[in-house]
Parts: C-alpha cells; sequence; structure tokens
C-alpha cells in the first residue's frame, strides 16, 4: 500500500519552543490527529509536539511510527534515555540535517589548523580568557580537564557537598552518590537540548573537535561552553540539600536556568561562531536544498522544559 502523501508543515522556530519534555510511563501515539501519550488506564495527554526541541523518553515508553513520523515532520528530536535521563541509548535526527553543513564541518575536524583554531575558540568561550599559547588539542584537552577538576572542588566547597571526584556507574545508578546523580541528572538535559539544536542546525553530532570518537562528540563539546554557567551550579545547589528526588529537582531547576539564561537563544549562534574560528569558508547550499527546521535570521529565544 502507498504511503499517503501529506502536506509540507512549517516548523516552529526554536524561541517559541519548549526546551525538553521528559516521559517516563505511557504509549506515545498519533490519536485523531492528536500527539499524545496514553496512559496504562487510557487518559490521553496531549503533548503540543511542534513547540518541543526534544522529547526525552525514559524506561517504561513506547512510541508508535505514527508518532515518529510527526515528531520528524516538525522537527522535534526524541531521545531513549534510561532511568532518570542519566544514559543515552539512541536519538532520532529531526529533518534537519543538511549536506553542505555536514560537508563544511568534517572539512573543519579534518584540517589540524582550522580544527586547533575551533578548540582554542571554544576554550575562550567557556573560560572567558584566551587559551596558553602553543598548545596541542591534546594539551589543550588536558589544560581544560585539571580546571574542570578544580571547579567542581570549589563549587563542592561553595555548597558544601561532600565532593570526591566525578563518577557513576549507569548500570547501577541509585548506588551513586547525590552529588554525581544530580550532576549526571543536569548534564543530561544539557545534552538533550544541544543535540536537538546539533541536528536542527545541519550539522552532526559526533563530529567533534574535542571531544572524538563517540556518537555526542559535538554535543559535548557545545554543552561544555554552558555547562558552568547554567546546570553544573544546580546540580551542587540541590545535592546539598540531599533531596529524596534528586533528579526531578534538578529537572526543574534546569528548565529555570534555562529560561533565566535564554540558553536556546544562545545555542546555535554559539555554533557558528565555533566554527567560523576555523576560517573556512563554508559551501554555498545547493539549490534544492531545505533549510533547517529551527535556525532563522532573528536568532534563538528562550523556554522551559516540564520535569
Amino acid at each position: 500500500m502507498a504511503e499517503p502523501i501529506l502536506p509540507p508543515l512549517k516548523p516552529i522556530p526554536m524561541k517559541d519552543r519548549v526546551s525538553i519534555l521528559f516521559v517516563e510511563k505511557g504509549n506515545l501515539d498519533v490519536l485523531d490527529g492528536a500527539f499524545v501519550v496514553v496512559d496504562k488506564n487510557g487518559v490521553r495527554t496531549h503533548i503540543p509536539v511542534g513547540g518541543v526541541a526534544c522529547l526525552m523518553l525514559e524506561p517504561g515508553t513506547r512510541v508508535s511510527h505514527a508518532a515518529v513520523t510527526l515528531a520528524s515532520r516538525v522537527g522535534c528530536l526524541i531521545v531513549w534515555v534510561g532511568d532518570a535521563g542519566v544514559r543515552l541509548y539512541a536519538a532520532g535526527q529531526p529533518g534537519g540535517a543538511r549536506a553542505d553543513r555536514l560537508l563544511y564541518q568534517a572539512k573543519l575536524a579534518l584540517d589540524d589548523n582550522a580544527r586547533l583554531k575551533i578548540v582554542r575558540k571554544m576554550y575562550a568561550m567557556r573560560f572567558k580568557e584566551e587559551p596558553p599559547a602553543k598548545r596541542s588539542v591534546e594539551q589543550l584537552r588536558g589544560i581544560e580537564g585539571v580546571r574542570v577538576r578544580k571547579m567542581y572542588e570549589l563549587l563542592a566547597r561553595q555548597y558544601r557537598v561532600e565532593w570526591k571526584h566525578r563518577n557513576y556507574d549507569y548500570t547501577k545508578w541509585e548506588s551513586g552518590d547525590i552529588p554525581n546523580r544530580c550532576l549526571s541528572s543536569a548534564t543530561a538535559c544539557l545534552y538533550g537540548i544541544c543535540e536537538a539544536a546539533i541536528l536542527a542546525a545541519g550539522y552532526a553530532p559526533a563530529v567533534g573537535f574535542i571531544h572524538t570518537g563517540k556518537p555526542q562528540s559535538f554535543v559535548y563539546d557545545i554543552a561544555d561552553i554552558f555547562k558552568f554557567e547554567t546546570v553544573v551550579p544546580i546540580a551542587f545547589r540541590i545535592a546539598a540539600r540531599k533531596p529524596r528526588e534528586p533528579e526531578r529537582e534538578v529537572r526543574l531547576a534546569c528548565r529555570d536556568i534555562f529560561r533565566q539564561t535564554k540558553l536556546l537563544k544562545r545555542i546555535i549562534p554559539a555554533i557558528e561562531e565555533v566554527l567560523a574560528a576555523g576560517e573556512v569558508k563554508m559551501p554555498e547550499p545547493p539549490p534544492e536544498s531545505v533549510d533547517p527546521a529551527i535556525p532563522n535570521k532573528e536568532g534563538m529565544g528562550d523556554a522551559g522544559h516540564r520535569g
């Protein structure tokens, strides 16, 4: 049977979207034209999927073919995660990939000089100072690692949190200490919206510059620029209270900080600024290419997510 021809949809720009929604239990489907979650009692909860940047599906969730199709048409990223969103298993592309931008990104990553310039730019944006001169990518990565560990220690002292080191076992989540659980939950929220923005802008999450060799390497690169001004302080602040449900409290707090910092307005312009540092001209798009769903000339905007 031939598939029906669906009318084109005009995606909502990022500035008008909610950043993240988590779905813990239920079946995602399209019923009577609406994107819904149906619980075990048959109760429907409507999700305005066209106004969401990223849906994170936790264990206990099933999703229909129709739901995935609709999400892709409106540019909503679907991510399959573990309990509390701390383990990313898979992500569906929301339909924004552009061959010209993928080739541009790959060309930058494969050019040693361009890559070093981009890594230096990321360092400057992250730490608000120029990186040491005459350092390789590997040396800058090592310097960053030392600084990050020191920042964890400083935040732990600031919030009076007992801190050993950054470590957790995703296969034994409940055995982890509260600070690490809070950090993992917070960074998962940040990774979700960064990956949604990267895909929607037409780039590849796997083609990184500081991080390499992993499916979300570029996600980690971009998220690191914003991590310590947004979600990391939140994680330590909540860990200090030793809450009963730390993951949920972290999600709600991330929702607020994403809105306050207008994070969604800043991610894609930051991607463009980072890549421009490589000083390689972006190729002209082919005439038949389709513009990415989310970026626009007016920039991106702010919205929160529901925990």
